[in-house]
């Protein structure tokens, strides 16, 4: 057993969700060296490297074995998205039932469809930690935003934005992720005069977008590193405010000593430093 103190920057799992054409791929494509998974095929217009479009849950599979054992000089894994992810993951459970009056995972009854999802979103989850482990990438996860009810105990119920996911498999990818980030472009209203006493909304604005890293009663949100509650939708400003976070932290250190070779032989041994633990904030990524 090992007795951390301090703060250990680790590459980053990130999860970007927003409205269609927001700019989540363009804000992913300027992290370091990313490498994007693409499953949905919205990429054209993006310069970055890419897969071709993948079409079933191994191949996303396949592509995440080559990222893990091949030497390729990327730095950020980008999934493009996680919603059509999940919806590779249903195709596959429906076909695996392997009957002709099941056509979607709602079919299968008691809600044992979206339960069979769960082990396999544990699955690409374990993968991802794998590239965070043996190659040090940093895990963007892109996802479509839906509005849904939310049921709080403490007022009336409210619609809010949160990922376009499953609730069991968002709430578990969330629970995974460093960070929720909600993307968005700001809009005003104004009461525009149509005569004979009328008058009506009208929507103003649309050019600023930006990210909310907190949450609000109007979209799921989350940081682990005391971000400002909104920034622009822009990868240096976000990056900015992680390496500032990094440069007031406290360095880490770690002592311990090795439970296994207690339990062998009674003695202890084997007390292995980590190193290099104190990693720059540049380095997170």
């Amino acid at each position: 057993m090992k007795i951390i103190k301090g703060i250990v920057p680790a590459p980053r799992r990130i999860m970007l969700y927003g409205e269609h054409g927001v700019g989540k791929g363009t804000w992913a494509s300027k992290a370091p060296s990313p490498f994007f998974l693409d499953i949905e095929g919205g990429l054209n217009d993006i310069d970055c490297e890419r897969t071709d479009r993948l079409g079933s849950a191994k191949s996303v599979s396949d592509a995440l074995t080559w990222l893990q054992h091949e030497d390729h000089g990327y730095k950020t894994c980008v999934v493009d998205t996680v919603d059509w992810l999940e919806q590779l993951i249903h195709r596959q459970i429906v076909a695996d039932e392997g009957n002709a009056k099941v056509k979607s995972i709602a079919d299968i009854g008691y809600g044992k469809g979206y339960a069979r999802a769960v082990p396999i979103w544990n699955w690409f989850l374990s993968q991802f930690e794998q590239l965070r482990s043996q190659k040090k990438m940093a895990i963007i996860l892109l996802s479509h935003a839906k509005v849904e009810r939310y049921e709080s105990p403490e007022s009336e119920s409210y619609d809010r934005y949160s990922p376009d996911l499953h609730k069991s498999s968002s709430s578990m990818v969330q629970e995974w992720c460093d960070e929720v980030l909600f993307a968005s472009t700001r809009v005003y209203t104004k009461k525009q005069d149509e005569g004979f006493n009328r008058s009506r909304n009208v929507a103003i604005g649309g050019k600023e977008r930006y990210i909310r890293t907190s949450e609000s009663a109007s979209s799921i949100a989350k940081n682990r590193l005391n971000l400002p509650a909104e920034l622009p939708l822009d990868w240096d400003a976000y990056f900015g405010a992680v390496k500032a976070y990094y440069a007031n932290a406290r360095p880490s250190t770690v002592t311990g000593v090795d439970i296994a070779g207690i339990v062998q032989d009674g003695s202890s041994k084997g007390n292995k430093e980590y190193e290099d633990l104190k990693i720059e904030a540049a380095e997170v990524f």
